[in-house]
């Protein structure tokens, strides 16, 4: 006896595209949102895709640990080397933050 299949044979139904969306890859939905005068693509990536790996954010400039679900954004025009990775609160409040950071005297610079 086989097992169950969770997921249905035809992605048509879940209203993705069948020709391999990558943002399925990541456990996430992309999007495409307008900040700062031009369009950015945002990737929504789930906690199970992001074990083993640290990265630091930009609106608040803390780290977010290995394995919790964040955004991942760039502008639509550049390339990979502009992706930043966000708390989805920092992402969702980045309109209302300061471009400045204020860091300590003995904090890391990234």
């Amino acid at each position: 006896m086989s097992p169950r299949r969770n997921r249905p044979k035809d992605t048509g139904s879940s209203g993705r595209s069948p020709e391999g969306d990558s943002s399925d890859r990541y456990g996430g939905w992309q999007s495409t949102e307008s900040w700062q005068g031009e369009e950015w693509s945002v990737r929504h990536v789930a906690g199970a895709s992001a074990q083993g790996k640290t990265y630091r954010c930009p609106g608040c400039d803390q780290l977010i640990p290995s394995g919790v679900p964040h955004v991942v954004a760039w502008p639509e025009h550049s390339g990979v080397d502009e992706r930043r990775h966000w708390h989805k609160a920092c992402w969702n409040a980045k309109d209302r933050r300061t471009s400045r950071v204020q860091r300590s005297r003995n904090a890391p610079r990234f």
